[in-house]
């Protein structure tokens, strides 16, 4: 059976039940994360130009948008909720497949949920199965996609968002099959963004879940795609990794046994994660030195090489990010605002801030030096030098960044997290009953709820009608 096959059996077949109660709680806390992270920039006006497309088409559906009165189609709703959910940079990624998960499946599962009148608990299970292929699709490319240029949330995202939308539209597994063939043909993200700080990196999730939509509607009205997507030589792995041969049996080792939505990392930074480590180590430098900006002489930072190519290079514009959102991909720019500033949250990563000088004077002074933390690329390690102007050395290190699977976040610190970022779009009263419903979600006959999504506002402003502070920093330890 093709890998393509096996996964939508593991689609179709799987029970609520079969799901370890780790993995159902797991689910949860990401998707209670996804939707704070989507508030949150809305609240910040983040990414005007998808939302305002979506609400002046005129069109109407079922499916809740976040900060539009009135819901659209469900690829549509999952789309600008894609978007959003994943423009902060602050949503969850898997270390080992560099794939950001959850900005992909739960808009989808949400919007399909609504389209369908699913339970509460079909979505979560729908989600962690989508999950599952998002990261085992992930997992044998590691870092070599980026390497060529392409995004695996948006590549290998397609794949995970088809497989929820398929368990919530009722496919059976060879309608999930060829859904899975359609939606390879759909697999894009480029990562030139890093080129000059444009803003399409949040489209790359919100796409993969609109085309996964339409993949499994095509499939549902007898659309074929190709059995081998996966595996053949044209296929996902013989085109994005021409020349390379990636270890596939990953894809399929522990199918349904092994449940990879537990590894899953939540991010304490609206930034790239490779910037996490390295800004967590020179936290507890400065907190337990006591030193300020102008005690700084130099800062190195420690990262792999994917870390070099995402954070350090070129170094120029590393030093003076050129827009908001190349800021979040800056380790001298984060370096740069928590010496200035003492913090490093959603207000740091903005068009106004970017421009301070005396960040700006921070990042001047970052070099870096290569190490290695992961020989399977399993987490986001990355560390830290700092020498002082009067001649002080200190060295820090984290072998696994703070959220990820060995160094967590507790639920409280995610739910705390939430709040937060919730808090900028809602009042609190309604941040306390989404929080609830999602958590509680299992129990829920429907996904009516959602529809106070529908209800929150751009910070100081409302948000689109149907016509057209930031989240806490936890102390680092080191």
């Amino acid at each position: 059976m093709t890998i393509s096959g096996r996964l939508a059996e593991l689609v179709v077949g799987t029970e609520p039940a079969a799901l370890p109660e780790a993995t159902r709680t797991a689910t949860s806390m990401h998707t209670l994360d996804t939707l704070g992270c989507a508030l949150a920039a809305l609240g910040l006006d983040a990414v005007p130009y998808v939302r305002a497309s979506y609400a002046e088409r005129g069109v109407s559906g079922p499916a809740s948008v976040v900060g539009q009165a009135g819901g659209l189609p469900a690829d549509m709703a999952a789309m600008v909720n894609g978007a959003l959910a994943h423009a902060l940079d602050y949503d969850d990624t898997h270390a080992g497949s560099i794939v950001h998960v959850s900005a992909a499946t739960v808009p989808a599962a949400l919007a399909m949920g609504e389209h369908t009148g699913r339970s509460g608990a079909e979505v979560l299970t729908a989600i962690a199965l989508g999950n599952e292929v998002s990261v085992r699709l992930g997992r044998p490319a590691g870092a070599a996609l980026h390497a060529r240029g392409f995004h695996p949330t948006g590549v290998c995202g397609v794949f995970g968002a088809t497989a929820t939308a398929a368990r919530l539209a009722g496919a059976d597994a060879e309608q999930t099959r060829n859904a899975f063939g359609i939606a390879g043909s759909m697999a894009g993200g480029l990562m030139e963004f890093l080129a000059d700080g444009s803003e399409t990196k949040p489209f790359h999730p919100g796409w993969a879940a609109h085309a996964a939509i339409n993949a499994v509607w095509f499939a549902l009205h007898g659309a074929t795609g190709p059995a081998t997507v996966v595996e053949g030589d044209r296929g996902f792995f013989g085109a994005y990794l021409r020349g390379e041969e990636p270890d596939l049996s990953s894809v399929t080792d522990g199918l349904g046994e092994r449940w990879l939505t537990d590894e899953i990392a939540f991010k304490p930074y609206p930034a790239c994660h490779y910037v996490h480590a390295p800004l967590d180590a020179l936290s507890a430098i400065l907190d337990e030195e006591h030193l300020g900006a102008g005690d700084i002489a130099e800062i190195t930072a420690f990262t792999d090489e994917t870390g070099v190519i995402l954070v350090l290079e070129p170094a120029a514009d590393k030093a003076a990010p050129r827009t908001a959102y190349d800021a979040k991909f800056s380790i001298p720019y984060a370096f740069g605002a928590r010496v200035a500033h003492g913090a490093v949250g959603v207000e740091t990563f903005t068009d106004q801030a970017i421009g301070d000088p005396d960040v700006l004077a921070v990042a001047a002074k970052v070099r870096y030096e290569l190490r290695r933390y992961s020989d399977t690329g399993g987490s986001f390690g990355g560390g830290v030098r700092v020498v002082t102007t009067d001649g002080r050395v200190f060295e820090n290190e984290l072998r696994h960044q703070r959220g990820g699977a060995e160094n967590p976040l507790t639920d409280a610190d995610v739910a705390a997290k939430f709040t937060s970022n919730a808090a900028v779009a809602l009042p609190s009263d309604e941040v306390a009953r989404l929080a609830a419903f999602v958590l509680g979600m299992s129990d829920a006959p429907d996904l009516g709820p959602l529809a106070v999504l529908r209800a929150a506002t751009v910070k100081g402003g409302g948000g689109l009608s149907s016509r057209g502070g930031g989240p806490p920093r936890p102390g680092p330890g080191r």
